[in-house]
């Protein structure tokens, strides 16, 4: 299996981590579908959202693939009187990451993390491994510890 670069600074920060290849839908891209291609628990898989913000420029979140985000939550965590996703277009040159494989894991720059609170209720959880169709399993607390990342509510309710 190719170690992407998400992997390789897992392996070089000593942190705990599982892969999970699985097949990508070009017409489903959802987290939901990658979820059940895994066989994973919904609630434990995370997409990765990258935002702006008005004052603070880019951020990210990270929520439970079936979950909205609550742009008004997201603004207060991130100290912003409004945030709004960013467009598709602009992922890659942003984050180095494309639709479907962008991971909260080594991107271009470091911004701002936010990770939905609940993500400390499961052991392990799965975020992308930076590329369609590969997914690496761990454990929340690492991920946050890694990114600089916060747990505060970021979904609709």
């Amino acid at each position: 299996m190719e170690k992407t670069n998400v992997c390789r600074l897992l392996d070089q920060a000593g942190i705990e981590y599982e892969e999970k290849e699985y097949e990508v839908d070009e017409n489903d891209l959802s987290g939901s579908h990658a979820a059940d291609i895994m066989g994973a628990d919904h609630d434990s898989v995370y997409k990765t959202l990258v935002l702006k913000g008005e004052k603070n420029g880019y951020l990210v979140c990270c929520i439970p693939v079936d979950e909205e985000l609550d742009l008004k939550k997201t603004a207060k965590a991130a100290g912003e009187k409004k945030v709004e996703m960013l467009p598709v277009k602009d992922l890659l040159s942003v984050t180095g990451y494309i639709r479907g494989g962008c991971s909260p894991i080594g991107m271009k720059k470091k911004f701002p993390t936010y990770i939905e609170e609940t993500a400390v209720l499961f052991e392990k959880i799965a975020v992308s491994a930076g590329m369609r169709g590969k997914q690496i399993i761990l454990n929340p607390e690492d991920l946050a510890k890694y990114v600089g990342g916060k747990f505060v509510p970021l979904t609709k309710e």
